[in-house]
């Protein structure tokens, strides 16, 4: 099988394996050709509480039209943290656009955790990233995230899977095909729900929680999910796998001294 060829749009940090630094180097690892446009320029990750970041929509409005002359195409798109409205809709357009030429759009709504939202987050990143849903062929917010999207209410001890369907409908009905929910209680059970639009069927996969905080973590997952799903592997079982490798480098990584940098990944591709 052909490997595809996937664009990360998303930040790129100076200091830290989270973002387009966590992403490209898995991908690569699975085989896929991976490029990538940074959304922004980030000192470091956001978890050591003073950082810098520098909007990057002034390069990317003058990127676009230069691969465009070059016929530069993807199989796949994945997009990350906006870092603006104004960069929302550019790059939102550029996704549709290349959606309609058969390319798969796949939308991580990077916006915040633990019902609150992530250091230099603004509540108008949330009209942003409606913008990308609309565009996305999957996409995969945490709980917080979820409820940001949609109104829903924010419970520290979740929902019942009743609920999880009505939310995740609320996803899709901003224009996402399928959907994923991550990191979210449901009847207590620490869980990833999904729809899938393929198989009109909903999904719920529990795991047990490991009590430690890493950052980029999210950014693990979507890449092996990613991963997995080019390789032409269902959403269920993708978004196991992703699951499995996310638990496989906490564990191994769990007693590292300086969590706030991230996991070093380069060390552990083979647990992918």
């Amino acid at each position: 099988m052909s490997k595809k060829q996937i664009l990360l749009i998303n930040d790129m940090a100076g200091y830290g394996k989270v973002a387009t630094a966590a992403m490209l180097p898995i991908l690569s690892y699975m085989g896929h050709p991976t490029y990538n446009l940074p959304t922004a320029l980030v000192s470091n990750t956001l978890d050591y509480g003073k950082f810098n970041i520098l909007d990057t929509t002034d390069y990317i409005t003058g990127v676009f039209p230069v691969w465009k002359g070059l016929g530069f195409r993807f199989d796949a798109i994945a997009t990350g943290f906006i870092a603006s409205e104004r960069q929302a809709l550019v790059v939102s357009a550029y996704c549709r656009e290349q959606a309609l030429g058969g390319t798969t759009i796949f939308v991580d709504p990077i916006m915040g955790d633990e019902g609150k939202l992530y250091n230099g987050v603004t509540p108008a990143t949330i009209g942003s990233m409606k913008e990308m849903i609309a565009v996305a062929d999957l996409i995969f917010p945490n709980y917080t995230e979820a409820c940001y999207l949609t109104g829903a209410g924010y419970r520290p001890d979740g929902i019942t899977m009743e609920e999880t369907r009505a939310l995740l409908d609320k996803l899709t009905a901003i224009g996402a095909k399928s959907a994923l929910i991550t990191s979210i209680p449901v009847d207590r059970q620490p869980s990833v729900v999904g729809y899938n639009h393929k198989s009109g069927q909903y999904f719920m996969l529990p795991y047990t929680e490991i009590p430690v905080h890493f950052p980029g973590t999210g950014d693990i997952f979507s890449a092996v999910l990613i991963g997995h799903l080019l390789n032409g592997e269902g959403l269920r079982r993708s978004t196991r796998e992703a699951m499995n490798a996310v638990s496989r480098l906490i564990e191994c990584n769990k007693d590292n001294a300086d969590k706030n940098r991230g996991i070093p990944l380069e060390n552990y591709l083979h647990l992918i």
